[in-house]
Parts: structure tokens; sequence; C-alpha cells
């Protein structure tokens, strides 16, 4: 999964590699809005956004539930400055991608994320990215 040519200022770049974290917005069954607060990766190479999580997460079984069509949106803020991340999500459990994610946030939050059993990665392929103050 890669998601479309996004267009990011240097400054924008430069804050989604900050160990901030940010509220991960997915939407439940019934349409409604389920937001937590979420450590995660972004690769503007690819334009794709990585979160990892339990496979039996809310967030996850959200994802998951809305099929090829899931939309979902990452939002990092500090302060007056904030990024809003958009786009298509999936999750997987694929070796490779969650070494990938792995060691992703490995390097920007300097410290492994949590290793349950039954960790999955949310992929996100960005397609839309609004931004304030970067």
């Amino acid at each position: 999964m890669s998601g479309a040519t996004v267009e990011l200022p240097a400054t924008a770049r430069a804050f989604l590699t900050l160990p901030h974290t940010a509220a991960f917005t997915t939407l439940r069954p019934d349409g409604t809005p389920h937001v937590t607060p979420v450590r995660f990766t972004f690769d503007s190479a690819t334009a794709l956004a990585r979160v990892t999580t339990r496979a039996g997460a809310r967030k996850a079984r959200n994802v998951a539930a809305g099929g090829p069509a899931a939309r979902v949106a990452l939002c990092q803020a500090d302060g007056l400055r904030w990024v809003t991340l958009e786009g298509r999500a999936a999750v997987t459990d694929a070796p490779a991608r969650l070494a990938e994610a792995v060691h992703r946030y490995t390097v920007r939050y300097r410290t492994a994320p949590p290793a349950p059993l039954d960790l999955v990665v949310v992929e996100i392929a960005v397609d839309h990215v609004l931004s304030l103050n970067l």
C-alpha cells in the first residue's frame, strides 16, 4: 500500500518527525467517529503513515470493518501548529511490514513500540494533507 504523491513543505515534513502523538480518527461500523491518541510514523517519499496497535484494538477493528474504502485521519498538533494526514487505511500483520513499522517507530520515538502478541500495523495511504502555521 502506498499513498498518492502529496506535497508537503519542508517545515511540515520536519514537524512530522518530532516525537509527538496524534489524534487518530477512525469510523465505527455505525458511522460514528472514534478518536484516540497514537504514536505514528510518516514516510513522505511514499506518503505512507503507519500506526502500530493490537489487532483487537477498536481502531484496528474499525479499519478492518471498513474494508478497502476505510478512510482515517491523523492530526498532530503542537500549540497553533498542526498537520492532518488523511487517506485510505488497511490493517496488516505481514512480518516485513510490521518490522518496517517497528523500525520507523523506534527511530522516531527512540524506543520500541509495545509488542503485544497480536501486533498489527495500520497503514494509511495519505492522499490529502491539511496544515496550519508550518
